[in-house]
């Protein structure tokens, strides 16, 4: 199957004029080799230059490692000396023959460090984003990544309703997003998770990227959960609202106002569809219940070996959704000072249409 990854690759590559792609430690590395390396002070390059066979330069120390690789790879190790790496990138320069080459990087990912070493090592060289060729290569999901991606949806929905009965008045954000994260682990999460847990109450909640305080719950108020789990390499990705006794009446109208949001843009992903008609499905709702100013993010975005990847659910974006590619839809309205509410489920388009692979209840919960 990595095989078959490569062979993607390479016609994507010749595709969008790409002479060689460069990679850093990253998802994009694990899925064609399934070799799993930290981004450190060290450089870690895997250099795929057809019609060469690929390449990794690495330390000596994850050499072995690199062995376990799906695909055939040459290895240069080097050692500690930091003054000895350079002579790697220049073995690897001239074995893929890189002088002149037009070179594709990830533009999130790629380093200042293997950018200095290659363009050192080669001759008029052009670094230029691979993104044209590595945006698709795993933008539709295969029936063992869907697997994957399942058992990640359950170790979080396991997770959640074990932190369900510890929430009460007093404890703090921060205790209770320790709590689910301890609880990602026993039910069965990789130890990296796709993001650290938000735990958000009250106003705190109105916040979409809120980092977890030291905030005490009280009664009456909202708490959002944004939270996933990963399993072989694959993430969920999932956002619930509840309450600790009754919410206020502005707060209980804008959780039904983003749940029936949450539904339309669920209900209308299809294959041939733009990916942004799922954001404009759901936004119409917000807007037409007078709230559209409080809506501030897109509807949704891809999600696999990462938390975002491709597809992004924007209005504008003319993206043709086709089955096994995967995203969030994620609505939500947020008004500052009070409270906000956001309801988030992972989707998957098939071939008539989509399927939720989250199956958490989406009403609202008052504890």
């Amino acid at each position: 199957m990595t095989t078959d990854r490569l062979t993607r690759l390479i016609a994507l590559m010749n595709a969008a004029s790409l002479d060689a792609v460069a990679l850093n430690p990253s998802p994009s590395l694990v899925y064609l080799t399934g070799l799993h390396f930290h981004l450190s002070e060290r450089p870690t390059t895997l250099i795929i230059a057809p019609p060469h066979p690929p390449l990794l330069i690495l330390p000596e120390l994850e050499a072995e490692k690199a062995r376990q690789s799906k695909i055939p790879l040459t290895l240069i190790p080097f050692g500690d000396n930091p003054a000895d790496w350079e002579k790697s990138f220049q073995e690897a320069a001239q074995i893929c023959r890189l002088q002149g080459k037009v070179i594709g990087v990830e533009p999130t990912r790629f380093r200042f460090l293997e950018w200095q070493f290659i363009n050192s090592s080669a001759r008029d060289v052009r670094l230029v984003s691979a993104e044209p060729a590595l945006s698709v290569l795993r933008l539709r999901k295969d029936e063992q990544e869907l697997a994957a991606m399942r058992r990640a949806v359950l170790i979080a929905e396991q997770a959640f309703e074990q932190t369900l009965p510890l929430i009460k008045a007093g404890i703090t954000e921060r205790e209770l997003a320790a709590e689910l994260t301890v609880a990602l682990l026993r039910c069965g999460s990789a130890p990296e998770l796709p993001f650290s847990p938000i735990v958000a109450f009250a106003a705190n909640s109105a916040n979409p990227h809120a980092v977890p305080g030291d905030t005490p719950l009280k009664p009456g108020e909202l708490v959002l959960f944004d939270w996933g789990a990963a399993y072989e390499d694959y993430f969920s990705d999932i956002t619930r609202t509840l309450a600790l006794g009754e919410p206020d009446e502005e707060l209980r109208q804008i959780y039904k106002v983003v749940l029936q949001a949450n539904q339309q843009g669920r209900l209308a992903g299809k294959p041939g569809l733009p990916a942004g008609a799922i954001d404009r499905a759901a936004r119409q709702v917000i807007e037409q219940a007078g709230y559209g100013t409080y809506f501030i993010h897109r509807t949704g975005h891809g999600l696999g070996m990462e938390s975002h990847e491709p597809p992004y659910l924007y209005a504008e974006n003319p993206l043709s959704l086709e089955n096994g590619m995967v995203y969030t839809v994620e609505p939500g309205i947020y008004l500052p000072g009070k409270g906000g509410v956001r309801i988030e489920d992972d989707m998957v388009v098939t071939p008539d249409g989509c399927e939720s692979l989250t199956t958490l209840p989406r009403e609202l919960l008052i504890l």
